[in-house]
Formats: structure tokens, sequence, C-alpha cells
């Protein structure tokens, strides 16, 4: 099968999106497919068709939306070339201008479409609105959604029940639905000796001791992730225990925020904001950590709190429906429903060794059902049924 992927962002840029569109291609591709992605250009404002790596880089204006740009709704030059791939089947991961473009592109060589969801809008459009016309802006932000979600593709998948359950409840969305979470490289994160020596350079690097006790995260730092809340949280424990260290790796339009709000805090020698890290060398920094946590309410999936569970690390998170899946609270991490809740959790990790390790084995070994091997075949289901529906409309 060959099929094509239309989505906003993709390699260089770190993301969950370039997490999950990089698992796909390489899952469809092992099982014999071929994977052409068209995507927005983050680097430079040219047009680029990468013919071996089978990429078109769109140019674009960017939106002062953290990386991301606005191309132009549709591209002959990308249309011309796009034809010569003889596609099968369009993927989406987008609700802005390149997934009009799949639209478009779907149209016109008569294809069936998949669409991804990825991001809960409604809690991003203060990026837009800056608290002016919130309302007006979310009933845009779930009218869109219907839009991609329902009216203009074939089949639409979810990441978690969470995000089905809030389309039927809530949007009226109740066609084609498939809750498929994102897999991942199991392979990725086995710690080689090569890998072992760059993890203890990133070590040396921020200042971390071998008895340190590591509270991280990963991920992009905006103020919907709630970091801020995560550095108090943490920063209690840090005050009480020195060898407590917040190890943070991501950059974000929030970052700046939250160095400020580390220096407020005096809390320099305790908390480490890393920045943008290279997007090939995530994995090692997961192994920098004693146990990941998330403050965010806003996750569809959480995809960097599965890497951790795959690197041994257990998770303490929010107690919100997108991590319930994920997290069996008492075996692999924790569920929390209060700042002190998380403390205690914590303490109880770090006082008593043996659970802690046993939760590390147990970590590892909830995360199979995320194999890439269960979401390529979980796929292809997918696309199978999105022909189908295709098919019966046509001969209507």
């Amino acid at each position: 099968m060959r099929i094509g992927v239309f989505v906003d962002a993709y390699e260089p840029h770190m993301s969950g999106v370039t997490t999950s569109v990089n698992m796909l291609k390489m899952t469809l591709e092992n099982m014999g497919h071929t994977v052409y992605i068209v995507t927005a250009n983050l680097v430079n404002n040219k047009f680029i068709y990468d013919e071996e790596k089978r990429i078109i880089w769109l140019p674009g204006i960017k939106l002062g939306l953290y990386d991301f740009k606005l191309t132009s709704f549709y591209s002959p030059k990308a249309m011309k070339i796009i034809k010569t791939w003889d596609l099968d089947i369009i993927h989406s991961q987008t609700e802005f201008a390149v997934g009009h473009f799949s639209r478009t592109v779907a149209r016109k060589l008569g294809l069936p479409v998949v669409h991804t969801y990825h991001t809960l809008y409604e809690d991003y459009v203060y990026y837009i609105t800056h608290g002016h016309f919130d309302n007006f802006a979310k009933k845009m932000a779930i009218n869109l959604t219907k839009k991609y979600c329902e009216k203009t593709c074939d089949q639409c998948i979810v990441p978690t029940k969470k995000i089905k359950e809030l389309f039927i409840n809530k949007y009226g969305i109740t066609k084609n639905l498939n809750v498929i979470p994102t897999g991942i490289d199991t392979d990725k994160f086995i710690v080689t000796p090569e890998k072992e020596k760059k993890i203890q350079e990133i070590k040396k690097k921020y200042g971390i001791k071998d008895d340190d006790f590591i509270i991280g995260a990963v991920g992009r730092i905006a103020k919907e992730k709630s970091f801020d809340r995560m550095i108090k949280a943490s920063y209690e424990l840090a005050k009480i225990n020195p060898k407590i260290k917040v190890f943070i790796v991501g950059g974000g339009p929030d970052l700046e925020n939250m160095r400020e709000l580390v220096k407020e805090l005096h809390a320099e020698k305790s908390v480490i904001l890393t920045g943008k890290v290279d997007y090939s060398e995530v994995d090692l920094y997961y192994h920098v950590m004693h146990v990941m946590c998330s403050f965010s309410s806003t996750e569809t999936q959480g995809l960097t709190i599965i890497e951790g569970l795959a690197c041994s690390i257990p998770v303490i998170c929010l107690n919100d429906e997108s991590f319930k899946v994920t997290i069996e609270s008492g075996y692999n991490g924790y569920l929390f429903n209060s700042d002190e809740e998380f403390r205690e959790q914590v303490g109880n990790l770090i006082s008593n060794n043996k659970a802690y390790k046993e939760m590390c084995k147990n970590a590892k070994n909830s995360i199979y059902i995320y194999t890439k091997e269960v979401f390529g075949a979980e796929l292809l289901k997918v696309y199978s049924k999105a022909k189908k529906v295709y098919n019966e409309k046509k001969s209507k």
C-alpha cells in the first residue's frame, strides 16, 4: 500500500505528533508498505522535495505559535509530484492548511481519507485570543474538529477512550471513530554501552550525581502543560531532601517563564531546564530520570509517559482520563489528585527501594500493547475500513 501522510510539523521539530508520524512511517515501511510525507518547512521558506526520503516540505508563514507555519491551502508544485506517487490512501494528521490540502489531493485523485486527531484545541485557543472571545474561539475549534474528524474523512483515529467519549458526548461526532494509541519502538530505549556513555555525559553536563533522585518530564514547555505546578510541587520535596532534583527536557513558548519562576523560588540548584534538545537523543534523557511525572490535563494520550515506561521508569501523573489506560496505580506508577498526594507518592518511592525496583520492572512490562507491531496492524484495519466506506459512497 502507498500512503500519503499530511502533517503540519515533522523532523527536526520535536513533538508528540512528530513521534507519532515517525512511528507510523517506520512501522508501515517495515511491513512492506510505502509512506510519503507532506509537511511544512519549519527551517526555511523553501519548497523542498527529498525524493529519497519521500518528503515534501512546503513553505509557509510563521504564526507566532511556537515553531509552526501556515502553508498555502494548495500547492500546484506539490500536486504535480504527488500525482506520481500513485497513492492508495491519504492519512492526514492536522486540521489546518496542510490538512486542507490533503482533502484537495484526495478529491482530485479519488482517494479515501483517514484522519488522526492529536490536539484538544479548546485548551489552546488562548494562544490566539489572549483571553478575549474565548467562548467563541472554543466553538470555532469544535466546528473545525467536526469538519476534519467527521465530515471530510472516511475514518477517524483518536488515541484514547477519553477523546472518543469527548467526541461523542460533547462534539456530537459519532461516525467511524477508532481508538488507536500511538505505538512506540521499544528497541529504541534499550541502553547500549555507547548510549550509557552519552547518558553519563548528560549527567555530568547538568551536574547530576549518581546518588541524586531525579523527578523528570519531557515535552513542549507550554502553559497548558502545567510545568509551573510541577516545579513548585517538586521543589517542596527538594527543599527537604537536597538529593532530589527536577529535570525538565524540552523547549517551548513558556520556557523563559519557567526559568524566571525557578529564579523567583531560588531553586537553581534543584531545578534543571535543558531547553530544546536534539530529537534523535531524547531517549538518552529519559534514562537520567528515576521517576517521570505529568501535571497536564490537556493530553490526548501522553506519549512521553509511555516512552518513560519503556525505559523502566515509574510514572506519576495527574488523575486524568488520558492517563488511566496507561497507568495502573501502585503497579507501574501513581495517579494523584493534589500536589500533597504527588509528594507523598514520590516520597514512597524514595523511601522504599524494594517497591521502587519492582515498579521499574512493572513499568517496562506494561507497555507491550503500545508496540509498533500492534500499532501497524490496527492502522491497516482502519485503512481497510476507510476504503470500504469510500467505495460505498462512490457507488451511491
